[in-house]
């Protein structure tokens, strides 16, 4: 008993005595999925990644697609993912991995950003529909003193807007 409540309290301790950069670096993605007026639409298949300057992907946000196991053979749609992480991912992946959404705004959490430091680096949203688009919007994800700094890009037609804000 005493053992586990001096290792809670070393635990808490060291939770506290954390640099405040490396708290506040929590990042939320919002995602519009436009209207599409059309009598075959299907929700579209979704990935957002972090990379950094270079184009390496650092970390996966989310992958929303069609969960069946028919439904996972269209992951490769989105090519971009597809060649930079996804075919090295099994899916479902926890806490990655959902279910389509419908038109609307999206939020998802940015996954990855607790061990980078202060730069520039990209959040790319790849949305691709089943006989139809395929859109990329690359949103700069700026971080300084610890803080995520608000962006955002626009999509044209598969995309709406792409805003990245610090997690609130």
């Amino acid at each position: 008993m005493r053992t586990t409540t001096l290792a809670t309290t070393t635990l808490t301790a060291a939770v506290f005595t954390l640099p405040a950069g490396v708290q506040a670096q929590s990042g939320a993605v919002m995602i519009e999925l436009p209207r599409v007026s059309d009598p075959n639409y299907r929700k579209p298949y979704l990935a957002a990644w972090l990379e950094d300057a270079n184009g390496k992907a650092l970390a996966v946000s989310a992958v929303l697609h069609d969960q069946s196991r028919i439904g996972s053979r269209w992951l490769s749609e989105l090519r971009t993912w597809w060649r930079k992480s996804g075919r090295d991912m099994t899916m479902p992946a926890d806490g990655i991995s959902a279910p389509t959404r419908p038109a609307g705004r999206h939020t998802i959490e940015i996954k990855g950003l607790g061990g980078l430091g202060d730069g520039t680096y990209s959040l790319v949203v790849e949305a691709a529909r089943e006989k139809a688009g395929r859109e990329v919007v690359k949103v700069p994800v700026v971080i300084r003193g610890g803080e995520v700094r608000a962006a955002s890009a626009q999509g044209h037609r598969e995309l709406g807007r792409v805003r990245v804000s610090p997690k609130a």
